[in-house]
């Protein structure tokens, strides 16, 4: 019986080697826009655990190769309620630092979501807000469902929120300036079909802005 129990054990760890092996994963390539800013203010008074800027570049994130921006050109919606075309900025491609590139949002906890258009296996995130001048934003939370109201099946990626000041729990994850790099979240192929990102105004702004969302993955098997 245990020889079998054996058997049966190697038989697991094999079939996860050739899925693994199968798998090739290269790095995750981006296209950033042109920096707006470089250093922080001397007089700029933030919370000591805000994330500090980096002088180098971002490490890449390995990912499986032959992923896809599945965002671009999506439906957008948001917590606003508006129909206006400005809101389909998010997935235009265009992140730079102009005031033309954002989104707007009034004050307090918003939203925007993006439907994928059918259940995709989400690899890599990125989000860029307002990224014009150095600030940092509040209530930094993005999410995934099946359900376009985030009422079930709800999986949170990212969450800054440290006060739960938005009402969604409680997060762990560091507060950070905006940059020309946006935020780069690893999804761990987790499977959803509507990413939705939601913030509290920043040091800036009690407004919300948004600038791009970017979704690397692939279509649900």
């Amino acid at each position: 019986m245990n020889h079998l129990k054996s058997i049966a054990v190697l038989v697991v760890l094999l079939s996860l080697s050739l899925r693994a092996q199968a798998e090739t994963m290269v790095p995750l390539e981006l296209e950033l826009p042109a920096p707006a800013f470089k250093g922080t203010p001397k007089d700029m008074v933030v919370d000591p655990d805000v994330e500090p800027l980096s002088e180098t570049p971002r490490p890449p994130m390995m990912v499986p190769a032959g992923l896809e921006n599945v965002a671009k050109g999506k439906t957008v919606t948001s917590s606003t309620g508006t129909t206006s075309a400005s809101i389909q900025k998010v997935v235009d491609g265009d992140k730079e630092a102009y005031d033309t590139s954002a989104y707007l949002m009034k004050k307090g906890t918003q939203w925007v979501q993006v439907d994928l258009g059918a259940p995709h296996e989400i690899f890599a995130i990125v989000v860029w807000h307002a990224h014009d001048v150095v600030k940092v934003y509040r209530d930094v939370i993005v999410q995934v469902s099946n359900d376009p109201e985030f009422k079930t099946d709800v999986i949170t990626l990212y969450n800054n929120d440290r006060d739960n000041s938005s009402g969604l729990g409680a997060g762990t994850d560091p507060e950070y300036f905006e940059t020309a790099e946006g935020r780069l979240i690893d999804a761990k192929g987790g499977t959803g079909r509507y990413v939705r990102s939601y913030t509290r105004g920043s040091t800036d702004s009690a407004l919300n802005e948004c600038v791009e969302i970017e979704v690397y993955g692939r279509p649900a098997k």
